[in-house]
């Protein structure tokens, strides 16, 4: 049975990086480890570590995104919460079973070896959530 090993990390959609820092960087305290753009998701991306999880700034970048459209319906905010699985496929496969309504019926090859799925909040309590698993190292 597949298990959900940690919180990897909360997103938070914001309309602008920079500004979005003044409170969690600078007001927080927290340490940014990288910004980094994503072409794929036409998204930049702050990392800001917490122990083992971290928060993930993501800003939209140009207008014709999914994430675009989420910011100018909902406003900034969070946008999803995303957790580690041991093994994603038997994860996806249980989650079929229950009928929980997936956005991607099979894991999504990310960056550095990582495999990624998403479940529709219809069937979380109006929560995005994100599937992780992680090679090995």
């Amino acid at each position: 049975m597949p298990i959900i090993k940690k919180i990897h990390h909360v997103a938070v959609v914001v309309q602008d990086i920079e500004k979005s820092l003044l409170f969690w960087r600078d007001a927080l305290g927290m340490t940014l480890s990288q910004v980094k753009n994503v072409p794929a998701q036409n998204a930049r991306i702050a990392f800001l570590p917490a122990g083992e999880s971290e928060v993930e700034l993501v800003q939209p970048v140009g207008i014709d995104s999914g994430l675009a459209r989420y910011l100018e319906k909902k406003g900034p905010g969070m946008h999803h919460i995303c957790v580690q699985v041991d093994a994603i496929e038997p994860m996806l496969e249980q989650l079929k079973k229950l009928g929980v309504r997936l956005i991607n019926e099979n894991a999504m090859p990310g960056g550095d070896g990582k495999l990624y799925a998403f479940v529709h909040p219809e069937s979380t309590g109006g929560v995005l959530v994100e599937l992780y698993e992680l090679p090995e190292n």
